[in-house]
């Protein structure tokens, strides 16, 4: 087996191990509670067992007594141990747990299937078919992990589903237990009284008290906010968004960065909007069944699940690119919300500028997009699909023939399944399919694997920025002793490569002004 290959393996289990241990290390579970330390917020939760509720670490009440603390993994866990969400903190509400960023084994890619709604669409055997286990193992391997199984974890993320829908919007009860994914309104009812405590009606009144009434709400539309772990940076974040938005598909608007989504229901419109406590997240749904997964696609787009904190300690190891954490620490990974999409913007922007990239996708879009309406802005389209795309004329393309032989080779492969791009995509096993393609070189692969794929420790060290950065900062610049150099920031060279990034002058570096 290659080197690199035993290596991510090893880290892989040696992350699960760590992830494992955390919850099950009383003392400093207690610790970062006493501490009320929001860095560990949805890494594990805290089940109090004289109340009957369980907390986020970082709960603002007084810490209750050691040895009346349980740790959970998951807040599906609590659930099923008969603990209620605290009114408090809002325990449900926290940022997702890192570990299913970075890694890529069975149960972190489970994890990333559960949010975006595979177990409400396809049930757990869909979700183990996808993963190319039976549901046995599946089960077996989340219960070890998570304390719950995928039907659990489904059922947690329909319950905040379903508080989202009550506190957010004037829907009747019938019509969000089923937007929810709940079979029946009972269940949904019985759901929503067991995990809050309160009746479905009366999670309504709660939130209307202490909703802001000087904010208009407009039909339709879901206003929403997305928590993360800080420190954020958004410059790069959304600056690259911004600066490489397809015209149609995506814009920057009155502060806010907006797309199209491809949703399992219908298309939807989101806006993005920076802030310094948390993302705001504006949704116009064809069918609110979407919500789970446009808000788990959002949250992954922006890399709001990531523990800045562990990535930038590792990174300030290196005397050379210390600095620049220090400068402005919390950067993230700008990813995608569509995976096959990306790929083909890739191929679109290999050796060319990124306007000249923009100018290609947004000819693909007129030619071959769905059409959406935006009463709100300029979106015209969705990104056409692999299936539209596999039907295009190659000498339609005003590309170089061997781009438009890349670009249709990959198109039909991607329409036909061969490569798999998605939340539930074995990391290595892409990137190998992706090789065997003509004009996918290194930098292509990666490039996926780093936005695409969310593979934290992607690395580029044939970029001509990356190179031209390191060569600055007296860090190697040829490929070779470069990816010798950053073997110290593993796993986490993809945000490596950000910091090295941002020391250009572009204005994928910069908010939109």
């Amino acid at each position: 087996m290659h080197t690199d290959a035993v290596r991510t393996r090893t880290d892989a289990v040696r992350t699960r191990t760590d992830a494992v241990r955390m919850y099950t290390d009383s003392e400093s579970c207690v610790r970062a509670v006493q501490a009320k330390d929001a860095r560990f917020d949805g890494v594990f939760f805290t089940a109090v067992l004289t109340t009957g509720i369980y907390c986020r670490p970082s709960c603002p009440v007084v810490p209750p007594k050691p040895h009346n603390m349980r740790f959970h993994p998951s807040a599906a866990a609590c659930q099923q141990a008969g603990f209620r969400a605290c009114k408090r903190c809002r325990p449900d509400t926290t940022p997702g747990s890192p570990q299913w960023n970075h890694r890529a084994d069975l149960v972190a890619r489970a994890m990333r299937l559960v949010a975006d709604g595979v177990v409400d669409r396809e049930g757990v055997t869909g979700l183990a078919a996808r993963l190319g286990y039976s549901t046995r193992q599946v089960e077996r391997q989340l219960l070890a992990e998570l304390g719950a199984g995928p039907l659990a974890l489904a059922r947690a993320q329909r319950a905040q589903t379903a508080r989202i829908l009550i506190e957010t919007t004037e829907l009747p009860m019938a019509q969000i237990a089923f937007a929810a994914g709940f079979a029946s309104i009972r269940t949904f009812n019985d759901t929503v009284r067991e995990v809050y405590a309160l009746a479905p009606g009366e999670l309504r009144t709660r939130a209307a008290r202490t909703r802001d009434r000087t904010e208009p709400g407009t039909p339709g539309v879901l206003s929403l906010r997305l928590p993360f772990r800080a420190p954020l940076n958004p410059d790069n974040l959304f600056g690259h968004l911004a600066a490489t938005a397809v015209p149609g598909v995506e814009e920057w608007r009155d502060g806010a960065y907006r797309r199209t989504l491809r949703l399992p229901h219908g298309p939807g419109i989101v806006a993005l909007t920076p802030g310094p406590e948390h993302i705001g997240c504006r949704l116009a749904l064809t069918d609110q069944r979407d919500l789970t997964v446009a808000i788990s696609r959002c949250r992954r787009l922006l890399d709001l699940d990531a523990d800045p904190v562990a990535v930038d300690d590792q990174l300030r190891t290196d005397e050379l690119l210390a600095p620049l954490v220090d400068k402005a620490p919390g950067r993230r990974v700008p990813r995608t919300v569509d995976e096959p999409e990306f790929a083909v913007r890739a191929v679109l922007g290999q050796q060319v500028s990124t306007a000249a990239a923009r100018t290609h996708a947004a000819r693909l879009v007129l030619a071959h997009g769905e059409p959406v309406d935006d009463p709100e802005g300029g979106l015209t389209h969705l990104f056409p699909s692999p299936a539209a795309l596999a039907a295009l004329d190659p000498e339609s393309l005003a590309l170089p023939r061997s781009r438009r032989t890349t670009l249709t080779r990959l198109v039909r492969e991607l329409a036909d399944g061969a490569i798999k791009l998605g939340p539930d995509s074995d990391w290595d096993e892409a990137r190998a399919r992706l090789t065997e393609l003509p004009g996918f070189g290194p930098w292509t692969v990666e490039v996926i694997a780093m936005r695409a794929l969310g593979d934290p420790d992607a690395f580029l060290p044939t970029d001509l920025g990356i190179r031209r950065a390191a060569q600055s900062l007296g860090l190697p610049h040829t490929p070779a002793a470069f990816t010798a150099r950053a073997a110290a920031w593993r796993p986490w060279r993809a945000y490596a490569v950000q910091y090295l990034w941002a020391t250009d002058d572009h204005p994928i570096n910069s908010l939109p002004a």
